[in-house]
């Protein structure tokens, strides 16, 4: 697909793939187009009860795109259960990219001056795909995606994407679903209105989103 630009980013994410690297060293690319899709459906999105009580206590201060370029950093750090990253220096700098364009997020938790979790993703329309998250404190990447689905919920996203299923987001409602089904979702997604920061009171947004929680389950 040629050099990693922005624009082709967006239509390759309009279009169901994804990029990756085999390590941060790594000059090629791969694209993805997997048979079966890794989604978080927002609307039975499922909180922990033990989580639920450490949200209330909003242990970390909560920050949205204050440093999109730190959080790619942070995800590309080897981890005890990633000692490889598939984040190299053309996927970090296309990324900050889309960033500037307003086209990929990051939602940091923050903790005595510190980033010590979070995530960041691409948004096209109504659709988010997450891509990536670390955690140096205990639950802060589960806490960052939890502010990330009440944000998008209260946004009117659609789509929540994590190209591949696995046991940290299983717990969460996470499951996977055909390619064909995924293409519909996301054609309905991309081309749907949305709004990332349609609420900048951090806390509201999180209160309201665990009240609603309650009211259905």
């Amino acid at each position: 697909m040629g050099i990693l630009t922005p624009e082709l980013l967006i239509r390759a994410y309009a279009g169901g793939v994804f990029p990756m690297a085999e390590s941060a060293d790594a000059k090629d690319l791969l694209w993805f187009d997997p048979p079966f899709r890794g989604v978080l459906p927002l609307d039975v999105f499922h909180v922990p009860r033990r989580l639920r009580k450490t949200l209330r206590h909003f242990p970390f201060d909560i920050r949205i795109d204050s440093d999109f370029r730190a959080t790619m950093m942070h995800c590309a750090e080897p981890a005890p259960d990633r000692p490889q990253t598939w984040i190299n220096d053309e996927i970090r700098e296309a990324y900050c990219q889309l960033h500037a364009m307003g086209k990929a997020h990051s939602v940091e938790c923050w903790q005595d001056g510190q980033m010590v979790g979070g995530l960041y993703g691409v948004s096209l329309g109504g659709a988010f795909f997450g891509e990536s998250m670390f955690s140096r404190a205990t639950d802060a990447s589960k806490i960052a995606l939890v502010h990330l689905v009440a944000r998008l919920k209260a946004g009117g996203y659609l789509l929540l994407d994590t190209q591949f299923l696995t046991e940290h987001l299983s717990q969460f409602g996470a499951t996977e679903i055909p390619r064909h089904r995924y293409r519909a979702q996301l054609s309905k997604a991309v081309n749907a209105p949305a709004d990332f920061y349609c609420l900048e009171d951090e806390r509201a947004l999180l209160s309201d989103f665990l009240q609603s929680l309650t009211q259905t389950s």
